[in-house]
């Protein structure tokens, strides 16, 4: 299981963010590709090697033209629901969305349909947003830990006049979660910054017991005189059969369509299941029923619930803890001559001790090639592993023949049941500021 660890110790901002996910491997080619799915115009992500305090570090700038546009929550998931992101990618990108605009939306006293994003509705931030949402899928991380952020003190000057600090919406997102206390008079943490730690963190505290295989580091746009302000993402991997914790919600229902059931099936998804599944039952009076089963991690046991009791009518919801067990793996992408595929590679060890390779390639990027080559699916797939083979012989030393593939296109949708980024990760981006300028709602600032 891939984990990253957010140190956050000057804080929080998108476009840090997506730096050091770059700075710590996320593909920057396929990054500019689902970005420019947006269809934005001309919009360039410009990473430059700078320095805070003499460490080095990756610094994004988010080039484009000039707008002065302020979009709605439907303007932006239309945005997003028209790019040529995964499902998973997706539906993080709007979880994030969401939570800034339920923020939002409460500071403001008005509805999350009527609240205008402005600076966050900006190119920057959807670019520093969707960006986030697609390294954390495309790099496998299946859990985000983090370190309480510093907000920071002072004021600010937004487009309602001056606030103190932390922003009204930065304070609304961080409820409930803990932060740092700190006397630096500057904002650390902005409120898309807030809202990807609200969004995809699973738990905050220090660095969890990891094998590290990678480390990356996002510089602010400022450079501060008392410590360097870098974003610091530490990527890597627990033990093979790790042993974890899931919670299981069941329930029986008698009164709900097949359209309903699926439809609530999707939003269960969205709210950060692991896994969904129904199954046909006989209830009192020999009524036809189904008992609805969601898999889920512990932190996203409430949002879970809650969707359950909206969208399927039920009165009760039983819940259970349940040890699990695991598998090591990480996610490579690998060239074939269709085009470019991401796989999950896990590792296995047979009852004789021989180490094995599991490949599962990554349904919606078979999809794509298949329908952009003409080609039946089965085709495409069997190239992916004939490629995913031939570029992991050497991370165990054993041959092909060890490796075994997992039917993953014969599921339906993309879903990794042991990872929450659909995630709110459910496994949920601001630009750095140098001085202040007009921010509003949630907006961005550099920091």
């Amino acid at each position: 299981m891939t984990i990253a660890y957010l140190d956050t110790y000057s804080g929080i901002a998108g476009d840090m963010t997506l730096a050091a996910l770059v700075d710590a491997g996320a593909d920057r080619e396929y990054l500019t590709q689902q970005i420019n799915s947006l269809k934005l115009g001309d919009v360039q992500l410009r990473f430059s090697e700078t320095q805070r305090h003499c460490f080095r570090a990756l610094r994004l700038d988010v080039v484009h033209a000039p707008e002065h546009v302020h979009r709605h929550l439907s303007d932006i998931e239309r945005l997003i629901n028209n790019s040529s992101l995964t499902d998973q990618e997706r539906n993080l990108a709007l979880r994030v969305f969401r939570r800034l605009g339920k923020a939002e939306a409460k500071v403001h006293g008005t509805s999350l349909e009527q609240v205008h994003f402005h600076e966050v509705g900006a190119i920057d931030s959807i670019v520093d947003i969707v960006g986030v949402s697609v390294a954390i899928c495309s790099m496998g991380i299946s859990q985000v830990v983090a370190a309480a952020p510093p907000l920071g003190t002072g004021t600010v000057h937004i487009a309602h006049g001056r606030v103190s600090l932390p922003a009204p919406a930065t304070a609304e997102l961080m409820v409930g979660l803990p932060i740092r206390s700190c006397d630096i008079q500057a904002e650390l943490t902005t409120p898309t910054g807030a809202a990807i730690l609200a969004s995809i963190v699973d738990q905050f505290g220090s660095l969890p017991g990891m094998r590290i295989d990678r480390i990356g580091y996002g510089a602010g746009h400022k450079d501060f005189e008392s410590h360097a302000n870098l974003l610091r993402v530490v990527i890597g991997s627990v033990a093979s059969d790790s042993q974890d914790e899931i919670v299981l919600l069941e329930t029986n229902l008698d009164n709900i369509t097949g359209e309903r059931m699926g439809f609530a099936i999707d939003q269960l998804w969205k709210s950060g299941a692991l896994d969904v599944y129904t199954t046909a039952i006989s209830m009192k009076k020999n009524r036809p029923g189904i008992l609805l089963s969601v898999i889920c991690h512990p932190q996203r046991q409430a949002d879970v619930e809650s969707c359950i009791f909206a969208h399927t009518g039920t009165l009760g919801i039983r819940r259970s803890r349940l040890p699990r067990t695991t598998l090591d793996r990480q996610l490579i992408s690998v060239e074939t001559p269709y085009g470019i595929s991401r796989v999950k590679v896990a590792w296995s060890k047979s009852p004789s001790g021989e180490s094995r390779l599991l490949f599962s390639p990554e349904f919606e990027d078979c999809k794509v090639l298949a329908l952009a080559n003409s080609l039946a699916l089965d085709q495409v797939f069997d190239e992916v592993l004939k490629s995913a083979r031939a570029s992991t012989k050497n991370l165990t030393g054993r041959q092909e023949e060890n490796a075994v593939s997992h039917d993953i296109h014969r599921h339906h949708g993309q879903h990794d049941h042991d990872h929450d980024h659909d995630h709110d990760h459910d496994h949920d981006h601001d630009h750095d500021h140098d001085h202040d300028h007009d921010h509003d709602h949630g907006h961005d600032h550099h920091h």
